[in-house]
Order: structure tokens, then sequence, then C-alpha cells
């Protein structure tokens, strides 16, 4: 059993990590640690957990625990490891954007692997230190990864993405409020998002060549997930494409291709991807679909934690969509 300590616990990704890591099996909650809320039950912050448990925010750290998940603002996670010191076994994970790049996987003697196993799995099973893929990210990546390997990205990719408003985190501003949310659509960070460069170094790792990528953000009126569509030039079949997919995402537990077009409430509360495929005369068409929260954080934060320590990569993380 290891033991595990989250910075930063008040939050959206840090309320999915305790959700989960009460009912691992191999790993137990040493402290969440908060500076504004310590000594308050956890439960004053994630209402869904009263009579659940009755674990308190911490005001102190345990440098010694196996395993620290980072739950920090962009920006933070950087600022809190120059300050802290830990165990030279603790691993770590990092869901912020701190050490995603190449050019920032280096911090104080860390090097920081990319986190998404359905491409690192070998690298990811041999790290001490984790950074942990954006949400956006993820379902992107996970969308043109067989294509990428298989050298075919070799036109542009259109993407329209729309997400859920707990993407921006538990701060309100006036795009999360309710009366602004409630039946609208929207978009933001036209061709210019964040996530860009991440998916930019992975698809290029496999396909050896530049990839221009032009990504429309949305924001949709409901609270959890990502729908993604990207389409691109594909002169092969749509057969031709399946294959490629089903072979890419074989050992993958988490990532499945739907013969069917797929929907957002599939995989709401799960740490699954789902994947559709459509050709429209030499246009590939491919849907993704994932929880932003779980497969998009805290989920794939579990499951990097899994193969970290030689875990069954599924541990925890049997959860059930609220498909109705």
């Amino acid at each position: 059993m290891i033991k595990v300590g989250i910075i930063g616990g008040s939050g959206y990704t840090g309320g999915e990590l305790i959700r989960i890591l009460l009912n691992h099996q191999k790993a137990e909650i040493d402290f969440v640690y908060s500076t504004t809320k310590a000594g308050k039950p956890v439960s004053d912050a994630h209402e869904d957990l009263l009579g659940v448990t009755d674990l308190k925010f911490s005001g102190e750290i345990n440098p010694e625990v196996d395993m620290l998940f980072l739950c920090l603002g962009h920006g933070n996670s950087t600022s809190f490891l120059s300050e802290n010191q830990f165990s030279d076994k603790t691993k770590i994970i990092d869901l912020s954007n701190d050490f995603r790049l190449a050019e920032d996987s280096n911090f104080k003697e860390k090097k920081f692997v990319y986190g998404l196993p359905e491409l690192n799995r070998s690298e990811i099973k041999n790290a001490q230190f984790i950074a942990n893929p954006g949400c956006f990210a993820t379902a992107i990546q996970l969308a043109l990864l067989p294509l990428a390997e298989g050298e075919k990205l070799i036109n542009e990719v259109h993407i329209n993405a729309t997400t859920g408003s707990t993407g921006v985190g538990v701060g309100l501003n006036d795009k999360a409020h309710f009366s602004w949310r409630n039946n609208n659509i929207s978009w933001y960070k036209p061709f210019i998002h964040q996530h860009l460069g991440e998916i930019g170094e992975s698809l290029e790792s496999l396909q050896h060549s530049k990839t221009n990528i032009f990504l429309l953000p949305q924001r949709g009126n409901f609270t959890r997930g990502i729908f993604s569509t990207s389409y691109t030039r594909f002169d092969g079949s749509l057969d031709d494409a399946k294959k490629m997919y089903s072979s890419f995402y074989a050992e993958a537990p988490f990532t499945q291709v739907s013969e069917h077009e797929i929907h957002l409430k599939q995989v709401v509360n799960t740490n699954h991807c789902h994947l559709h495929l459509h050709k429209h005369d030499n246009i590939l068409l491919i849907t993704s679909a994932i929880d932003n929260l779980l497969k998009g954080a805290s989920g794939q934060a579990i499951q990097n934690m899994n193969l970290m320590f030689g875990f069954e990569e599924t541990e925890g993380l049997q959860l059930k969509a609220s498909c109705f």
C-alpha cells in the first residue's frame, strides 16, 4: 500500500483524485494539503464526499510520501517544488502545464516524462516524474496519433472541440457563470490554444515532420466532457483507417474505437476515450470524446500512477458512465 499526498486538493482535479483514491486498493491518502482550508473537512469543498470520508485538509506536508500529486494552477508547480523538498523515493505527477513541453521538462534535476500512456507507456513505467497532459491535448492526440504513426498527417488538420464549464476550474468568471453559460455556446482562443504545443510535439515524435493544426475550442453549456471532431485528407479507405486505429490501441484499456457514432454521455464520469471514424470522399473525420476531469486530468493521473508502481493499469478506474 503506497501513501499519497495531494497538493491543491480543493479544486475539481483534486476532488476527482480524492474520490478515486478512496476506492483504490493499492493506495491510501496520507494528506490533502491546503493553505486556506487546513483543519476543515474535505467534504466542505467536495460536498458529495459527505458521509464517504472524514478526511480533513492538512496544513502540513509529509515529504516521505510515495506519490505526490500537484493540482496547482498553471505556473505554480515550479515555485512549489522550488520551496519544498521531498524524499528521493517520492514520485511526482504534475497536473499543470509547467513541465509538458520538452524545453520545460527538466527542472532542478527532475526529468518529467510526458504522461500520455497510449504514447509513452514504457517511459512512464520507468519514470519518477510525470507531466500529466492537458484535457484538450488528450482528446485531440488520441484522435490523431495513429495517423501520425502511419505518417499520414501530411495535410493540415482542422479541429472543432467543445468543453464543459469545469475546464476553467472552480474560480468563477463571467464566462463560467450559469446565467451566461446556460443555453449558450462560444469560441475562445481560436488557433492559439495553449495545448497546441504539447499536441504538436507528440505528433511530430511519430510523424517525424510538422503537422499544421487549426484548433477552434468552444465553450459548451454543460459541465463535464470534451467532444472533439478532427478532419484531414486521407487517401486510404475507411477500412485502412480502422485497421490503423485498432492496431495502435490494441493494448490501450481506456481507448476504444466505436463502429457507431459516439456521444459525450458515453464517457462522462469515466477514464475512457471513445473514437469514431467516418470517411467522406477523401476526408477522414475522427470524433473523440473524453471526460475532461478524468481522462483529461485526474483519471489519467491515476492511470500514470498505476503504471509507475506496477499496479494494474485499470486499478481504481472502473468507473460507470452516466449515459442516461
